[in-house]
């Protein structure tokens, strides 16, 4: 299961995105990240994912393998060693990046201080044909440099700047020679685990919240759908039930923090008038769950103008509270000061007053006293 050194480069494969008629596809793949001088960041860290779900992770900082889903725990049944033998891997890589990071940078002409070197690579595969699908990709500051081409077994790139790199990895036959065996053979072997292990959730099917949107009166509506799983999805705008292609723009699937994901679509509508609105509806399809069918209807639609409203009526109500407490402040301030001038002036600065008379005729000393002196007022309580 020893694979370190033939995470060379960071494959990205176009492969990943084709789709079969039959069956269901899944897809396993694998990340590595080298920084090297920039602060906040490991120096290294991998991660897996299946169908597009993290299922592993390991960084240079803490040094350790570690699970994202409950259900891979199950494969320590079968592999005690699994997670150590995954960190060994993992540290191999890291000091392949090591061992090339000087020759790259020579070979690209790179002189900054900060590099962000990228390999994925991984494999698809269905499960009703069989077909499997490989790919694996490099990279540089984001930047595409080498792709594997599997009928050659060998890199190509089209840009120059790489022409080096790949002349060296093409020679290195024995590597390319390994990792082909391991994404034709093995890379498949452990996605047919992964999925068993993990199918009650990756099956699973969760149908979105649709709603449709708008910014201003002039602008297209948007359906939008988020929070469904999984993001094999067609999300379409009708009208009379026929797909419309014109005035329609598809946005990207989109990942959500919590494993489901998002779309929208957007139609453009300045040349419908309001009564024809009746015969549009935006339709959300995915696999295993009913169709979603939502009418255009004015009366749905969420715009910011209703926010901006809502903000104005809180502001309008704000300010008139705020007037309303001013007016009182003011009010109580005249009132003191005609109830100050009613008041007749004492004849001593300072008078006493001794606590209070019992119906006896007595005095209380157990009342505090109260003494007023310049304006200002003390009480003293009796001990």
């Amino acid at each position: 299961m020893a694979f370190g050194f033939l995470m060379k480069p960071f494959l990205f494969l176009f492969l990943v995105e084709i789709r079969v008629a039959a069956g269901e596809n899944y897809s396993l793949k694998y990340y590595h990240t080298a920084f090297y001088g920039r602060m906040n960041n490991p120096e290294f860290f991998t991660l897996q994912m299946v169908d597009d779900v993290q299922i592993n992770h390991w960084d240079s900082i803490t040094n350790k393998k570690v699970t994202k889903q409950e259900w891979m725990k199950s494969i320590t049944e079968e592999d005690p060693q699994y997670w150590e033998s995954q960190t060994e891997v993992c540290v191999d890589q890291q000091q392949w990046f090591r061992d090339n990071t000087e020759m790259i940078k020579k070979h690209l002409n790179h002189t900054e201080d900060t590099l962000t070197l990228q390999y994925m690579y991984g494999c698809t595969w269905n499960d009703q044909t069989g077909d499997v699908f490989v790919y694996q990709k490099f990279g540089y500051d984001g930047e595409d440099l080498l792709v594997w081409d599997i009928g050659t077994n060998s890199w190509v790139t089209a840009q120059q700047k790489a022409h080096q790199t790949k002349v060296r990895w093409n020679h290195e036959t024995a590597k390319l020679e390994h990792t082909k065996k391991y994404l034709t053979k093995d890379c498949p072997q452990y996605l047919k685990k992964y999925v068993d292990y993990g199918r009650s959730s990756l099956k699973r099917t969760v149908p979105p919240s649709v709603s449709l949107l708008q910014k201003t009166p002039s602008s297209d509506i948007t359906c939008h759908a988020t929070g469904f799983y999984p993001d094999e999805t067609k999300m379409v705008w009708r009208r009379d039930g026929e797909e419309l292609h014109e005035g329609v723009v598809k946005g990207e699937i989109l990942p959500n923090n919590d494993e489901t994901f998002q779309m929208s679509i957007d139609l453009n509508i300045s040349s419908v008038p309001p009564e024809d609105w009746r015969r549009y509806d935006c339709v959300f399809q995915l696999s295993g769950v009913n169709e979603i069918i939502t009418k255009l209807d004015k009366a749905k639609i969420r715009t910011n103008e209703a926010s901006a409203a809502a903000h104005l009526i809180t502001i309008v109500i704000s300010t008139a509270a705020f007037i309303v407490f001013i007016g009182c402040v003011i009010g109580f301030i005249i009132y003191k000061i005609k109830s100050d001038k009613k008041t007749p002036p004492k004849s001593a600065e300072s008078q006493s007053l001794t606590g209070s008379t019992t119906s006896s005729g007595s005095t209380s000393s157990d009342l505090p006293t109260v003494t007023v002196t310049h304006g200002r007022v003390s009480i003293v309580h009796p001990m």
